[in-house]
C-alpha cells in the first residue's frame, strides 16, 4: 500500500525519532588516564598518612577524563581488570588558621595522601574506596587482584589488626588482631605486606614483632563493573575512612 505525502512524513518523522533514541541509549566511552608526574612541596605536619624519612616533596599527576584534572593522585596504580584501576588520591588541604590574613592563608594550603580511588576506564566513574579500619599513618595497602592488604587500626587507636579486604565483600576476608598499638614516631607499626599466589598467602611484617602468615581462601565476591559519570563513595566493607 502507497503511504500518502502525510502519512509518508509520518513515517520519516517517526525512523528518525527511532535512530535518535537508539543512539542517545547507546553507552558513551569515556577517555580516561593518569598525567605527568610533578613534584610538589610536602610537610609531615598535619598529615595523617605520615611522611618518608627526609620526605620533603611528594610526586602526584593528575587524573583526567576526557583531557579534564578531576583528581590528583600519588604513588603507583593497580590495575584490577583491563577495565578497573585503583589509585590513591592526593590532597591539597588548608592549612590555615581562622585568624590569618588573606597573604597568608594562600601559603597554607599542604599536600596530603588521601584515600583510594577506583576508576572505570569505560565510563570514567571514580569511586572513593573505603577500607575496613584503614588508617593512613598506619596502613600501607598492599594490592593483588581484588584484596587489599594492610595492617588496620581499629576506632579507638589501641589495637593493630592484619586486614585482608576484598573489594565486593561487605566484611574483611581476614581479620586477626596482631597487637595493642604503640605509636612511634620514628618507626612505621608494620612493613607492606607481602602477597604468595599459590596457594593464596599474605605476609604481614610487624616492626619489632615479626611476621605473621595467613593462608587466604578465595570467596565468592566478584568486582561489580558498573556504569555512570559520576563520582561517589563506596564501600569495600564496613569500616572507617580517615
Amino acid at each position: 500500500m502507497r503511504l500518502g505525502p502525510i502519512s509518508a512524513v509520518f513515517a520519516g518523522l517517526l525512523a528518525a525519532a527511532v535512530l535518535v533514541s537508539s543512539a542517545s541509549a547507546a553507552p558513551r566511552t569515556h577517555t580516561v588516564g593518569l598525567g605527568v608526574f610533578k613534584k610538589v612541596s610536602y610537610s609531615k605536619a598535619g598529615d595523617p598518612a605520615g611522611a618518608l624519612n627526609g620526605e620533603e616533596s611528594l610526586k602526584i599527576r593528575p587524573l583526567l577524563v576526557d583531557g579534564l584534572v578531576k583528581e590528583w593522585t600519588t604513588g603507583d596504580s593497580h590495575d584490577v581488570t583491563d577495565r578497573t584501576f585503583l589509585v590513591r588520591r592526593a590532597v591539597r588541604l588548608n592549612d590555615a588558621l581562622p585568624g590569618d590574613k588573606a597573604t597568608a592563608a594562600r601559603e597554607h594550603w599542604v599536600w596530603q595522601r588521601g584515600p583510594w580511588l577506583m576508576v572505570d576506564r569505560i565510563s570514567g566513574h571514580i569511586t572513593a574506596i573505603k577500607l575496613p579500619d584503614y588508617q593512613p599513618g598506619v596502613s600501607q595497602v598492599s594490592w593483588f587482584r581484588d584484596y587489599a592488604a594492610y595492617c588496620g587500626l581499629t576506632a579507638s587507636g589501641k589495637t593493630l589488626y592484619a586486614v585482608v579486604a576484598q573489594l565486593a565483600a561487605r566484611k574483611p576476608v581476614l581479620a586477626e588482631k596482631l597487637d595493642v598499638y604503640s605509636p612511634d614516631p620514628a618507626l612505621p607499626a608494620c612493613l607492606t605486606p607481602d602477597w604468595q599466589r599459590d596457594p593464596l598467602r599474605i605476609t604481614f611484617h610487624q616492626v619489632g614483632k615479626g611476621d605473621f602468615m595467613y593462608e587466604i581462601v578465595p570467596g565468592s565476591a566478584v568486582l561489580v563493573e558498573g556504569s555512570g559519570d559520576d563520582s561517589e563513595a563506596a564501600s569495600a566493607a564496613p569500616g572507617q575512612q580517615q
